[in-house]
């Protein structure tokens, strides 16, 4: 959406600060031995405890999917993204998990993700958790109005090849602000000056997606969870901005 007054401006930081504050709780819960269903019931209960809405619970993505059940997504190792959390998926030492949460507020809705490590993981674990960091950073480093979803993209797959990896094709960061998905399409990879041009005030969610092999997905039985179709490794980091003048608001932030 377009940001047209302050008062939805002070709204949507609302959100963002309610999310980052609570994916910051979720995260420092992620340990050796800890369920992905406790860290999704932990993150359901600091949302409507600060007075919002978990976004994904119950979300369709098409009239004919399945509502996702959780409020918080799980994603770990060869996950991508849309992990179920379950009692049975205990995070173990090694493990890199993806952690993906929407809040809504009053309306507005934000979108944040991260990847960390449990316990001691591999260097490889580590350079794509990094390389994510470093996608999504070059990727924010693009946002400013008169600039493209190409320019975001390209930032964010040049550097994930600089680092020997891949980026996810067949998934999109995209809009948000009145809903959990709004246009544009906002993806992992494009070219320089092609694309959407980013307006003053849109709200994006911007989201690398970085695979240690081949960027093709698969849909896990569950008909959620999507994973890299060779099993190896995956990292997810995201934020929700608006597009200014300059560069960009970060809004979750706390």
């Amino acid at each position: 959406m377009i940001i047209k007054n302050d008062k939805q401006l002070e709204i949507l930081r609302k959100s963002g600060k309610i999310l980052a504050q609570v994916l910051d709780i979720v995260t420092r819960r992620a340990q050796i031995g800890v369920s992905s269903l406790e860290l999704d019931q932990l993150a359901e209960k600091e949302i409507i405890k600060r007075g919002a809405t978990p976004s994904f619970k119950n979300y369709r993505g098409r009239k004919d999917d399945p509502p996702f059940p959780a409020s918080l997504c799980v994603s770990v190792n060869h996950e991508i993204v849309h992990g179920m959390p379950t009692k049975d998926k205990i995070l173990k030492e090694g493990d890199i998990v993806g952690l993906d949460l929407g809040v809504e507020y009053q309306g507005m809705y934000t979108d944040m993700a991260v990847t960390v490590g449990i316990g001691k993981i591999s260097p490889k674990a580590q350079k794509i958790i990094t390389a994510t960091q470093q996608a999504l950073d070059n990727a924010l480093a693009q946002v400013k109005a008169g600039n493209t979803t190409g320019d975001i993209g390209f930032a964010t797959e040049s550097t994930a090849k600089e680092f020997g990896f891949a980026v996810v094709r067949e998934l999109v960061g995209h809009g948000v602000g009145a809903a959990v998905h709004e246009d544009p399409e906002v993806p992992c990879f494009g070219e320089q000056g092609k694309g959407t041009k980013l307006i003053e005030g849109l709200v994006i969610a911007i989201e690398p997606m970085v695979v240690e092999g081949d960027w093709r997905i698969h849909l896990a039985s569950d008909n959620w969870t999507i994973e890299t179709s060779d099993e190896k490794l995956a990292a997810h980091k995201e934020h929700t901005v608006m597009v200014t003048k300059t560069g960009y608001e970060l809004i979750t932030k706390i």
